[in-house]
């Protein structure tokens, strides 16, 4: 695979959740990445998986309403949104980690690997137990963090 020269940004689904959802707490973290998606600095990869997780992250959330499915779907239709299948490469490293990280769920750990194939620059979460593996899993350390772009000012 060619190395793009604009920087990946893997987004697990809460990330997507956050924002379409307009989570207060979380939505200008979401919409620094997005600006420099549309500007064309930055290219957002995340699993297919993230198709099913968007409806409704974890018990006891509501579902996002059938009305927002044109939404999504269009939303995930973006040229600088990649998806990236899970295959059997995916499936067999999500395993791996699960094996050795104990508190990795199924779901996590096919975010991480699907990342880590993916060769992402940096993966994207609002989830602690995955920013606590920041720089501790992956070959070279993935770099998990929350979102966020820093925009280069022109001084003149």
């Amino acid at each position: 695979m060619i190395r793009p020269t604009k920087k990946l940004h893997y987004w697990d689904s809460c990330v997507f959740l956050a924002f379409l959802k307009n989570e207060k707490d979380k939505i200008n973290d979401c919409i620094s990445v997005l600006k420099a998606a549309e500007n064309g600095q930055v290219i957002i990869m995340t699993s297919a998986l993230t198709f099913i997780e968007v409806v409704k992250l974890e018990k006891g959330q509501p579902k996002l309403p059938k009305e927002s499915e044109e939404k999504i779907r269009d939303f995930f239709r973006h040229e600088w949104i990649y998806i990236y299948d899970v295959d059997r490469k995916v499936g067999e490293l999500a395993r791996e980690l699960m094996w050795q990280y104990q508190a990795l769920k199924p779901k996590d750990a096919t975010h991480v690997a699907t990342a880590i194939k993916a060769r992402v620059d940096v993966l994207d979460t609002f989830d602690d137990g995955l920013l606590k593996l920041s720089g501790e899993i992956g070959d070279p350390p993935l770099i998990i963090r929350k979102p966020f772009f820093e925009v280069q000012l022109d001084l003149f």
